[in-house]
């Protein structure tokens, strides 16, 4: 009876023991699942009357998009995050003004058409009379040759610049 009780106990204390593990991963995970902002950008300026304007981005993402009226030359994409701005220094409870956000883009591309340019090298050819037996016009029995050096040329496709490319997911 004695061997019982002390097994029950050493149970109890299992028991106990993997339950606190067991909670102590639930809120690990259960902390680590929530999304941490961060912050993306900052600038700081001083304006005229001394102020200093703080201003952050945070958790900026762009999400390229297939374009809408699928269009070769057109990139679309969807903008999510936030902006907080702080002002201080002496007036500040007094400032007032817009925080305007928007964006510079820069898109390298050329029209997908073709463009050719040949130059013709300077050449010579030549042109020689041969008698004709037959009595005909002298015009025709003229024989011409064709270039006799050859020529260089070039051709050029040009076409779209690069774009946002979405990896297919992993699996």
């Amino acid at each position: 009876m004695k061997l019982l009780g002390k097994v029950s106990g050493w149970a109890r204390r299992g028991v106990l023991a993997v339950g606190a593990l067991l909670m102590t991963l639930v809120a690990l995970i259960a902390t680590t699942a929530t999304a941490h902002a961060g912050l993306d950008d900052e600038l700081t300026l001083v304006d005229g009357k001394g102020r200093l304007l703080r201003i952050q981005q945070w958790d900026t993402f762009l999400n390229g998009v297939f374009p809408l009226d699928r269009n070769r030359l057109t990139r679309e994409w969807f903008h999510s995050g936030r902006a907080v701005y702080e002002v201080t220094g002496a007036g500040s409870d007094t400032f007032e003004g817009t925080l305007e956000l928007g964006y510079q883009v820069g898109y390298p591309w050329s029209l997908g058409v073709g463009l050719n340019f040949n130059y013709t090298t300077p050449n010579t050819s030549i042109l020689y009379g041969i008698p004709n037996a037959f009595g005909g016009s002298p015009e025709a029995s003229y024989v011409q040759t064709t270039n006799l050096l050859p020529s260089a040329g070039i051709n050029v496709d040009l076409g779209n610049g690069p774009a946002f490319r979405k990896s297919p997911p992993s699996r």
